[in-house]
């Protein structure tokens, strides 16, 4: 039996090889700055941004839980922001495969039932399995692992789907090319002269926009099934 990798195990590593390559470069450009100097340029830009994802991270888990849980937040959301987008230079979506937004998922959930052991305490965690009454036993296991399948599927069906769509667009285009070069007396196919035309704004769109936003979602969602486990009054500390 033959083993053969995915072509997006390729693109995965891709993208981690670029998030480690810019880690690097911020991490070279914070050692030789002056400390005592105003920060500019990436720096300022870089501090901006973990300083807005750490308040936001603080207002959902609390300021204490934010300093370990900051970190993968910011983690995700450069990654799958990344994999959203990198479809634009002619590579598949690492998010559009299903077993990258499956593992996300898995990591999101298995963080989300620590917090609850940690707050709540392994008897009240299966005790929540046969809440209100043990009859309810089946429907609060498929409750309980659900955010699992809806968190994967969700990121997965929408990158996915324009993908697919923007294929579409290009075969479209083609054959818009090949009908325009007609006229002109060309025969059979021809240089895709009208997929630069029509495609970039629905690049914008697809990939950009719709990249975006799902990332905000997935963040989101990760940042406030934590925050539902941690007890109100450690929020405020």
């Amino acid at each position: 039996m033959e083993l053969k990798l995915q072509a997006d195990v390729f693109y995965i590593l891709l993208v981690t090889l670029i998030i480690v390559m810019a880690l690097l470069i911020i991490s070279g450009r914070i050692k030789k700055a002056d400390p005592l100097a105003k920060p500019s340029g990436l720096i300022v830009a870089v501090l901006t941004g973990v300083e807005k994802v750490h308040q936001t991270v603080s207002e959902n888990v609390g300021p204490k839980n934010a300093e370990l849980f900051t970190p993968y937040i910011l983690t995700i959301s450069i990654y799958i922001f990344l994999s959203n987008i990198i479809s634009l230079f002619g590579v598949s979506s690492p998010t559009a495969n299903l077993s990258v937004t499956l593992t996300l998922a898995i990591i999101t959930w298995i963080i989300t039932q620590v917090a609850s052991f940690k707050y709540s305490g392994a008897k009240a965690w299966f005790h929540s399995f046969l809440e209100p009454i043990p009859v309810f036993l089946p429907i609060n296991v498929l409750s309980k692992f659900s955010s699992i399948i809806s968190m994967s599927l969700r990121l997965f069906g929408n990158i996915l789907c324009g993908g697919i769509l923007m294929t579409l667009v290009y075969a479209g285009a083609q054959g818009l090319s090949n009908m325009i070069a007609g006229w002109f007396g060309a025969n059979g196919s021809v240089f895709n002269f009208m997929g630069p035309v029509i495609a970039p704004a629905l690049h914008a769109y697809f990939d950009i926009f719709a990249g975006f936003i799902q990332t905000l979602v997935f963040v989101t969602l990760t940042m406030v099934f934590v925050g539902v486990e941690v007890p109100d009054e450690l929020k405020q500390k």
